[in-house]
């Protein structure tokens, strides 16, 4: 029987990525993205390439919809053995200084990298652990290791992601079900922010210099991240 990953908050770059390597080793992939249209050619790139997938349009920040699709998946896939958060904010949601930071602007990116994170672990997290086994894996930036103001906010909503996904770990461990975070140093390729930097390099304030990896490459480091299963945080992207 096949087993399923469902990627939440799937896009062109990380999203299609990791669904195409877990999908070549036999995965089926849930496809779950706020905009139905963008998640139906999603899926027939996919299916395109010979793997199984299906759309299932939700917004990963609300409590309901996420309940109802995580039904739904398990409707026509079965229980879900593999779950990647990959949602991300558009720049226009970013506040370029640290200083500028109020608690509003917070809103944006702590529901999308905190809030979401944790809607998906309480509706996947009891399942997987009463069968002993599955993979909660998350995806984060570069705010672990650098301190950049331009993605203030950001930064912020990440660092608590990983305190989050940190102590998740710890209470999983012995459960069979592993929790892990990929922190990204990279401009993902075929992403919508590769595409809105290569439009718009002033974006980028002077001086930063963004090094870029493949969506496949990143993919495979989710696949490692499942098999072995050794460690919380995984870096990608970042000077030795």
């Amino acid at each position: 029987m096949s087993k399923t990953i469902a990627i939440f908050g799937f896009g062109p770059g990380l999203g299609m990525g990791t669904a195409r390597v877990f999908g070549r080793e036999g995965f089926q992939v849930a496809v779950v993205g706020r905009r139905p249209d963008k998640a139906e050619q999603h899926v027939k790139d996919l299916q395109a390439e010979g793997i199984e997938a299906v759309a299932f349009p939700a917004d990963v920040t609300d409590a309901t919809q996420m309940r109802d699709t995580v039904g739904a998946i398990r409707a026509d896939f079965g229980e879900i053995d593999v779950a990647v958060h990959g949602a991300t904010g558009d720049m226009a949601d970013r506040i370029p200084s640290t200083l500028d930071l109020d608690v509003s602007g917070l809103s944006v990116p702590m529901a999308l990298k905190l809030h979401s994170p944790i809607l998906m672990t309480r509706a996947l997290a009891p399942a997987m652990i009463a069968r002993g086994d599955g993979a909660l894996l998350f995806s984060s930036g570069s705010s672990p290791h650098v301190a950049w103001p331009h993605l203030a906010n950001f930064g912020v909503a990440l660092a608590a992601q990983r305190g989050y996904v940190q102590q998740l770990a710890a209470e999983l461990n012995g459960t069979g079900v592993y929790a892990g975070v990929l922190n990204i140093g990279v401009l993902i390729g075929s992403s919508f922010a590769e595409e809105l930097i290569d439009n718009h390099p002033e974006l980028v304030p002077a001086g930063i210099e963004i090094n870029r990896l493949s969506n496949d490459e990143l993919g495979e480091h989710y696949w490692r991240m499942y098999l072995e299963r050794d460690s919380v945080e995984v870096d990608v992207g970042f000077p030795e």
